[in-house]
């Protein structure tokens, strides 16, 4: 009995542990019969709790704009940028005046080229110097994270499974010697007895009592203590070193992307500063290149000009957007985010820090109790017909 009974505490810990993060989307007939994995089921709060977590006590939108390196930013995005720049310059002439491109010297095409690639830097620059001025009104960064959760809930499960990988094996192993001990009370309660109910009523106590101690053994204490002799510590805290340097990397390399930025700022709440503000810039840099190219402007006329300006900043927001990857991509190497995050979450208290992983189990923590209860209950029942031939 003492071994059904370790059996009955592995399984039913393993068996809530996959509960929690499978099967992704309901299966069965809603909308009560059949199953979600708890956390992707609640990933909308789950990571509005996380996010606001983040964003409360570690990520400041301010401070990562602050730390981008403009002049290695420029060095990575020169050539992209000429590419860009080509390019549009070529498209301008095309949409103005057809055909006056391909008559133009190539010494002045190099000339033309030269100047409006090398006034590139300068425009970028004034533009990530107003972005940190105005960071909070060109990107919602809390709606940018729980976007990218809630989307993509396979996503936020491997930041929970990612993170508290260990605390989760320990839940299942835990089960083990827990389940022992109940099954070694349990022969003695059917010895004096000899009760059928004994059984499964002690499968569905070896579930009920290993889930709740291993939830808890998971978060407390919080601090080194000594119970009966021993030094223990909640798990999920003992290994906070490492948590935290998976939980930064995860977040820094799958949700607050440069990529993902990007998109924010193009297609996000607050994308219409954004836009206004790249569009303000395209149409000063013109009006900059309009005195080496006057020529040009009077060819097109005045109000033909304005017109161009607005294509150029049409021309030069689509160009983003379909260069978006690359672009951000390249611009991303320039802020070492993990390790911001890093540094950051360092300062936490431990309720922030458990908060980290906590906001999976706190408000359905019963259902894995529950679950771990029926499922020892039924294993129970079921080792009274095959043991006992009940």
């Amino acid at each position: 009995m003492p071994f059904i009974a370790a059996f009955i505490g592995y399984v039913t810990k393993l068996a809530a542990v996959e509960m929690m993060f499978r099967p992704l989307e309901f299966v069965g007939i809603k909308p009560f019969l059949g199953w979600q994995g708890i956390v992707p089921r609640g990933v909308e709060r789950i990571a509005s709790i996380a996010i606001d977590l983040l964003m409360g006590r570690i990520l400041n939108p301010q401070e990562i704009i602050d730390r981008i390196d403009v002049d290695d930013m420029m060095v990575k995005l020169a050539d992209p940028m000429r590419e860009m720049v080509e390019d549009l310059t070529v498209a301008v002439f095309e949409e103005t005046r057809p055909g006056l491109w391909d008559v133009t010297p190539p010494p002045v095409k190099t000339l033309l080229l030269d100047r409006v690639t090398d006034s590139v830097p300068a425009v970028v620059e004034r533009m990530l110097r107003e972005m940190r001025e105005k960071v909070d009104d060109v990107i919602d960064i809390r709606a940018l994270a729980i976007n990218a959760m809630t989307r993509d809930k396979a996503l936020t499960v491997r930041l929970f499974r990612t993170t508290g990988k260990k605390e989760l094996r320990f839940i299942c192993n835990v089960g083990i010697p827990f389940g022992f001990a109940i099954g070694v009370v349990q022969v003695f309660a059917y010895a004096a007895t000899h009760s059928p109910w004994v059984l499964p009523v002690f499968g569905a106590l070896t579930g009920l009592i290993t889930d709740w101690l291993a939830l808890q053994m998971i978060f407390r204490p919080a601090k080194p203590k000594r119970i009966l002799g021993y030094t223990w510590q909640g798990v999920f805290h003992k290994r906070r070193a490492e948590v935290t340097r998976d939980y930064a990397h995860i977040v820094a390399a799958e949700i607050l992307t440069p990529e993902n930025m990007l998109e924010a700022m193009l297609t996000g709440p607050k994308s219409d500063q954004f836009l206004f503000l790249v569009e303000r810039e395209v149409d000063r840099a013109v009006d900059d290149q309009a005195g080496f190219a006057k020529p040009v402007v009077k060819l097109v006329g005045g109000f033909q000009y304005q017109g161009v300006k607005r294509k150029v900043a049409a021309m030069v927001i689509e160009r983003i957007k379909t260069r978006g990857v690359e672009l951000s991509g390249l611009a991303g190497g320039t802020v070492d985010l993990p390790s911001f995050l890093e540094e950051k979450m360092v300062t936490m208290t431990n309720e922030e820090y458990e908060d980290l992983l906590r906001p999976a189990f706190k408000q359905d923590e019963w259902k894995i109790i529950v679950v771990g209860a029926v499922l020892g209950f039924l294993v129970g029942e079921l080792q009274l017909h095959l043991v006992l031939g009940a």
